[in-house]
């Protein structure tokens, strides 16, 4: 079994929500640590953890993240990681699967399940590593997780949408352990 390292430089987790149910807005948070224990022969034997650094956000518009840090959003004080911790991995397809685990965001835990896409090995040219790619999305209601700040509209919907779309990018690196 591969154990690998996730490669924080080369990884990101990306969100967007609705503004105002008329336009999307996206982020991203750029600190992502974490390992995967990956055996493309054996899935069932194979597990993730990934930690999200929640004060690395970032949507491009400072005052807006210094709201999505306070209070009102993620806390990030108080809660200052998301974490997805996987329960069960098995194949669905060629180079895909689907993870199941326990995400955690502002300090409340709920089961979710991912599809996740592969690719690789592949040798680094810059030394020798073997990598793997990890690409999934998924949505979730960001009130399923304790953030509820918002704001309703005439028409009866809200200022930033319940539902929240995550990305996962992630490279990771073959540990020499």
């Amino acid at each position: 079994m591969a154990k690998l390292i996730i490669d924080s430089d080369h990884s990101v987790a990306g969100f967007v929500s609705r503004h105002m149910s008329i336009a999307n807005v996206r982020g991203q948070f750029n600190k992502i640590k974490g390992t995967i224990n990956f055996e493309p022969d054996d899935l069932a034997n194979s597990s993730v953890e990934v930690i999200i650094d929640v004060k690395s956000i970032t949507t491009g518009i400072k005052n807006r993240d210094e709201h999505l840090l306070s209070p009102d959003f993620l806390d990030a004080d108080k809660y200052p990681e998301i974490i997805f911790r996987s329960t069960k991995v098995e194949g669905a397809g060629a180079r895909s699967v689907k993870v199941s685990g326990d995400l955690t965001i502002h300090g409340i835990t709920r089961p979710v399940t991912m599809d996740v896409g592969y690719s690789g090995p592949v040798k680094s040219p810059f030394g020798g590593e073997t990598t793997f790619g990890f690409a999934s999305a998924i949505t979730i209601n960001r009130f399923d997780f304790g953030v509820k700040w918002d704001v309703p509209m005439e028409d009866g919907s809200l200022i930033v949408g319940k539902d929240i779309q995550i990305t996962l990018d992630i490279e990771a690196d073959q540990s020499n352990e």
